[in-house]
């Protein structure tokens, strides 16, 4: 095996600028809410029950900045606020995909692992790699 390269991080690679919250808790979430169609935020907030206005909010404004939602607000009274995918945060669909065909299939081993504490079956070698 070899070393690691020290630079294989360049701090000037673009990757650094990736929006890295489509990992967090509810991005993926809200994207799947908005798959259908624009969505107002009370709309959202309804399959998301356990997720605060408050944290809502800053996941849309993180995605909005982000360029993964579009917020059009009408000049309406009451004003209604609505939010889209753009297309790039509409080409997050195949990534979430992807994760849930992989969650289908290794779901079941991974929570079995958690459930031993991360102790792997060694094969009786009393080693862990």
């Amino acid at each position: 095996m070899t070393d690691l390269d020290a630079e294989m991080f360049d701090p000037m690679c673009p990757s650094g600028a990736l929006p890295f919250q489509i990992g967090d808790k509810w991005t993926g979430m809200v994207v799947l809410c908005l798959e259908g169609g624009p969505r107002r935020f009370t709309e959202i907030r309804v399959p998301l029950r356990a997720i605060t206005p408050k944290v809502l909010t800053q996941t849309l404004r993180a995605m909005e900045r982000d360029g993964l939602v579009v917020r059009t607000a009408y000049p309406e009274n009451p004003p209604r606020v609505e939010y889209e995918l753009t297309p790039l945060g509409r080409s997050l669909l195949t990534l979430i995909a992807a994760a849930r065909a992989w969650s289908d299939e290794h779901l079941p081993a991974l929570l079995e692992a958690r459930s031993r504490g991360g102790r792997l079956d060694t094969g009786g070698t009393g080693r862990s790699e």
